[in-house]
């Protein structure tokens, strides 16, 4: 790799680190290239990447970042599991942990809070993005039907009324 080739994955990696809501780092010796691939494509499902990179690279382009406190993690065989959904990647790589021994999370970043190994566990947990909008939708539409329901009401009450007089009148 030439300097030109390391200074655009140096660049590369920086906008990573700026943009992502959250970013997992993790060894990942001994997986196979079909349990990588499985990886890539659960991130890819989950509007995520896995980006393998050189450790040198990604300590400089850590540097002057927010993030720059998981430099010390980047030792050994790594992979970078990252999204802008700020518990996509997480909880890819910890469904991805659970299935493969081989695939051992050392920590990460959630915006400029540095996270250990328990922490991207409780980022997993956490519901995402699209999970939460789904409760804050179910939230207002309830209300809502229970308005319409009472708005309805009184014309249902007066119609059966009506028709109730109709049939007694018919009957008289």
């Amino acid at each position: 790799m030439d300097r030109a080739q390391k200074e655009k994955v140096v660049e590369e990696l920086g906008q990573i680190f700026e943009s992502s809501g959250v970013v997992v780092v993790a060894h990942y010796a001994g997986l196979t290239v079909a349990e990588m691939q499985d990886l890539r494509a659960r991130a890819r499902d989950a509007n995520g990447s896995v980006r393998v990179a050189k450790n040198r690279l990604a300590k400089i382009a850590l540097e002057g970042k927010q993030i720059a406190d998981i430099a010390d993690l980047l030792t050994g065989m790594t992979v970078l599991t990252y999204s802008e959904d700020p518990v996509a990647a997480a909880k890819v790589a910890q469904d991805f942990a659970k299935e493969n021994q081989k695939f051992v999370i050392l920590g990460g970043a959630m915006g400029e809070t540095k996270l250990d190994t328990a922490g991207v566990e409780s980022v997993a947990k956490m519901p995402s993005r699209e999970e939460l909008i789904a409760s804050i939708v179910g939230c207002i539409a309830a209300p809502a039907s229970n308005i319409a329901g009472a708005v309805g009401a009184p014309a249902s009450n007066i119609a059966s009324i009506l028709s109730t007089i109709e049939e007694r009148a018919e009957a008289a």
